[in-house]
């Protein structure tokens, strides 16, 4: 049996297909959104995949307390734990963007340095900070029920030991992010109308 191989085609497409991955390499992005525990991150996160994935745009979420389960078993929470689980979480949205895939980073990540890891490794990079009070903050996360992050976060901020961003810990807000909604004014599409925008 002979096997004719078309090389001009084949060479065509493979022409195609390397541009086709390069177009998708620079359509792609990150946004980290960062803010307290309870500001809202994961709901505008999810709405703001919600309206691209209706405009044709698959986006990946990296949801820190999801990922944290399989980097961490057992979470303490301490600086140093968290340098290893914000540096991985940095490796996994740099791999994805450079394989074309725009991603959003759920994450409160309440020291900048974290972020600023991201902003120098990451291109196409953007912060978008969740502004919202801890009165506010406290309000909600006592009523939530998210998939993946633990509950009753300012409860445990009263044990002795704890590392409650904002709270036991500092948690330092973006000096100059591109993206600033205020959750406790804007509705969740408003906020995520916003980031959408910005994108575009």
């Amino acid at each position: 049996m002979v096997i004719i191989i078309d090389a001009a085609r084949t060479w065509g497409y493979s022409v195609y297909t390397m541009k086709k991955a390069k177009e998708e390499t620079k359509m792609s992005w990150a946004i980290w959104i960062t803010g307290l525990p309870g500001s809202g991150k994961s709901v505008i996160a999810e709405k703001v995949r919600n309206i691209f994935a209706e405009r044709g745009l698959n986006v990946k979420v990296l949801e820190l307390d999801e990922i944290r389960k399989f980097v961490t078993l057992k979470p303490s929470y301490s600086e140093e734990e968290r340098d290893i689980v914000y540096a991985a979480l940095v490796y996994m949205a740099k791999l994805l963007v450079e394989s074309g895939k725009p991603v959003i980073i759920d994450a409160t990540a309440n020291r900048r340095r974290y972020r600023e890891r991201a902003r120098e490794n990451i291109r196409n990079f953007a912060e978008v900070y969740v502004k919202c009070s801890l009165e506010t903050c406290m309000e909600r996360e006592g009523i939530r029920r998210a998939e993946h992050a633990p509950s009753g976060i300012y409860e445990k901020s009263k044990k002795s030991g704890a590392t409650v961003p904002g709270v036991n810990v500092p948690y330092e807000e973006p000096v100059n992010p591109e993206v600033v909604v205020d959750s406790e004014k804007m509705s969740v599409e408003e906020c995520a109308e916003k980031v959408v925008e910005f994108i575009q």
